[in-house]
């Protein structure tokens, strides 16, 4: 009897010392890891967690470094960097951005809650929307982050390193149309100032939008493709309703900053068909009119007959325009592969962008999105008058 109750008390050990080892298999191993939970999921999937800048600081971790990453069942190597166009777009990284106290973990140009398995983002009829958590994963999900290699991202990020002002002062080499990013689109086949580019013309956050507002006006915008904001967001801006941007034809989509997802997919159809259907003069824009704008103004200049080298050269002038990186600059290639060429091959599902019959794939593409051929061939007739 001793002996049975003996066995049994091993066997109720035995369980015992598996289940902590199935929790501790699941659980950070490494003890000087950091531990924070989320405390907000942003519009664009970026996923913010309570550790703080000051604890990274304390454990040694350094913009430039490769941190790992583990929650739930993922373990990654990311770099430590302050803003996400630190790493290339599409990549993963840890942020200590400028105006927070506690780390993001984000995609750059990308959905880290969404790619990660965190949340899924569902998108209202009124364009408001809500973060639900995946199976298994809650706000309380632990992040464990540590240090995996000092210095082991540093020259890319020195390269990447790209800081702008948002002061008219700051910029005096610059015309007022430069300082907002507005600009005609003048690539092989596109017709004589009928498409311009730009930073946002409502938004008064980077200080740009009054520059953008006055350059409509005089090169007579009369249809506007919104990428960055919803209707009620126009709405609530201070002097959105006396602006020129509030007289003209224009379309809100607020757009993701995830190019591979559906959402992106049919508010970039819904843009290219609102351009189609509105004979104009035409601004497309989002906040900073950089990489939405980039990517959409791109697959225009493909689709009208320009070369990869005309769409990347008109991309690189935003990067004159915000941090006066030109040709010549050890950044400026870098930044045209990591950003503009990684974008392309992201958003088209290829391996290769520069050898490639470009009107095709621009015409492949919006078809894949959900446009018609008649809808294609009248954006290539409104686009070339």
């Amino acid at each position: 009897m001793k002996r049975a109750k003996l066995l049994s008390i091993i066997c109720i050990l035995v369980i015992l010392i598996s289940l902590t080892a199935c929790v501790a298999e699941n659980e950070p191993q490494d003890n000087d890891a950091l531990l924070g939970t989320i405390t907000e999921i942003s519009k664009y999937g970026n996923v913010k967690i309570s550790t703080t800048k000051a604890e990274m600081a304390e454990k040694g971790m350094e913009f430039g470094d490769v941190v790992t990453v583990s929650f739930a069942d993922e373990s990654i190597d990311v770099p430590y960097c302050e803003t996400y166009s630190d790493v290339d777009a599409g990549a993963a990284g840890v942020f200590g951005r400028p105006d927070d106290d506690v780390v993001t973990i984000a995609v750059n140009v990308g959905d880290f809650a969404t790619n990660y398995g965190i949340a899924t983002k569902t998108n209202h009829a009124d364009q408001s929307y809500e973060w639900v958590y995946c199976e298994g994963v809650d706000a309380t999900v632990t992040f464990a982050i540590s240090l995996k290699q000092k210095r082991g991202y540093y020259d890319e990020y020195v390269l990447h390193k790209l800081s702008y002002t948002d002061l008219r002062a700051d910029y005096p080499a610059l015309s007022d149309e430069e300082f907002g990013n507005f600009r005609v689109v003048a690539t092989t086949g596109m017709g004589e100032g009928v498409l311009y580019r730009s930073a946002t013309p409502v938004d008064p956050q980077k200080n740009r939008n009054v520059y953008v507002d006055a350059a409509a006006r005089a090169h007579g915008i009369t249809v506007i493709i919104n990428l960055n904001d919803s209707e009620d967001t126009l709405s609530a801006f201070d002097g959105f309703e006396t602006s020129y941007f509030a007289t003209t034809d224009y379309v809100a989509l607020n757009m993701g900053l995830d190019f591979t997802q559906d959402d992106f997919k049919q508010k970039c159809a819904e843009g290219l068909r609102y351009m189609g259907n509105h004979d104009g003069i035409y601004l497309v824009h989002c906040l900073e009119g950089k990489d939405r704008t980039g990517f959409v103004i791109a697959l225009l200049e493909f689709l009208m007959g320009a070369s990869y080298q005309e769409a990347e050269d008109d991309y690189m002038v935003t990067y004159h325009n915000y941090y006066g990186v030109d040709k010549g600059d050890p950044r400026y290639e870098v930044i045209a592969t990591s950003n503009f060429e990684k974008n392309l091959l992201r958003s088209f599902g290829i391996q290769s962008v520069k050898d490639r019959d470009l009107v095709t794939v621009a015409t492949e593409y919006m078809l894949s999105i959900g446009l018609s051929q008649e809808e294609i061939t009248r954006l290539q007739t409104v686009l070339s008058k």
